[in-house]
């Protein structure tokens, strides 16, 4: 297997071609998959009386648009991804909605938000892509206002999270040559060291720094699954290339090896994540 070493090119050409699009696919998906981060966000809006917040790596809108309802009508939420095609789609479901919420499709490392503007940052999975984490934040913590909280979620390690694993550890043996995870590389479980992802927030200027574990669980509807890991990580990248008879091999394997997590007409799993809290701080 190759391993991977994405650089900040790299992830935004992945998430504006096949990774964007595998998420706006699987959206419905994903978003009843995380709905209760999306909940412990939402609380955390609620509990700061937050009214200007900073959703980071926001996909297709979902936090944003859960802070944008507890923020209120008083409320300004933005949320930021450098997917453009997410961003397309979150404005989308924000004219829907009728929600406050805005977008904008950037890269969070070198953007030149307003500074001291946001009185809280959030995140569901978004903090874990940046080539250069400390560039990106640092320009976070630039962005946040005198004392704000920040508030995001990460997964912790592969070990800890074998339901995220399942299809690239069953698909393996049949495709050889996929790529492998490279430990700290960007990607889902960039931040699974804790020590490092401390590093980081005290290098880039954060204070009050706080990662906590938490065991969280998610479900849903079995009838989704295959189409889950067809589309989406690793697994779900490489059979766009293959050739049908090794699809069909692959898909098999890898559905019966999800059997364990599958719960009648749902399935379940537990995700092993950190809840990662931090202050800017409280003078320039």
């Amino acid at each position: 297997m190759n391993a991977q070493h994405p650089n900040d090119n790299e992830q935004a050409a992945l998430w504006n071609g096949r990774a964007g699009r595998a998420w706006i696919d699987g959206q419905a998906t994903l978003d009843r998959m995380f709905s209760a981060f999306e909940d412990l966000l939402a609380d955390t809006v609620r509990n700061a009386s937050a009214r200007r917040v900073l959703d980071v790596g926001c996909g297709t809108g979902s936090t944003t648009l859960a802070a944008a309802r507890a923020a209120g009508v008083q409320g300004e939420c933005l949320g930021v991804d450098i997917s453009q095609p997410m961003i397309a789609v979150a404005r989308d479901r924000a004219e829907r909605e009728g929600s406050t919420a805005r977008f904008v499709g950037a890269d969070v490392q070198t953007h030149a938000f307003a500074p001291a503007r946001f009185d809280l940052v959030i995140s569901r999975f978004g903090v874990m892509f940046f080539d250069d984490p400390v560039a990106a934040f640092t320009n976070l913590r630039r962005a946040a206002s005198a004392g704000a909280p920040l508030q995001v979620i990460a997964w912790r390690s592969p070990a800890e999270n074998p339901y995220m694993t399942t299809a690239e550890r069953a698909a393996a043996p049949l495709l050889p040559d996929m790529p492998v995870r490279a430990p700290g590389a960007p990607g889902q479980f960039a931040f699974a060291d804790r020590h490092r992802v401390a590093s980081i927030l005290q290098e880039s200027g954060w204070t009050g720094i706080d990662i906590q574990p938490i065991d969280v669980d998610c479900a849903f509807p079995e009838k989704d699954l295959v189409g889950y890991f067809t589309r989406l990580g690793t697994v779900g990248q490489v059979l766009q290339d293959m050739d049908e008879a090794t699809r069909r091999q692959v898909i098999g394997t890898v559905r019966a090896a999800f059997d364990p997590f599958v719960h009648a007409d749902e399935v379940r799993f537990t995700a092993a994540c950190w809840m990662i809290g931090a202050k800017a701080p409280a003078h320039a």
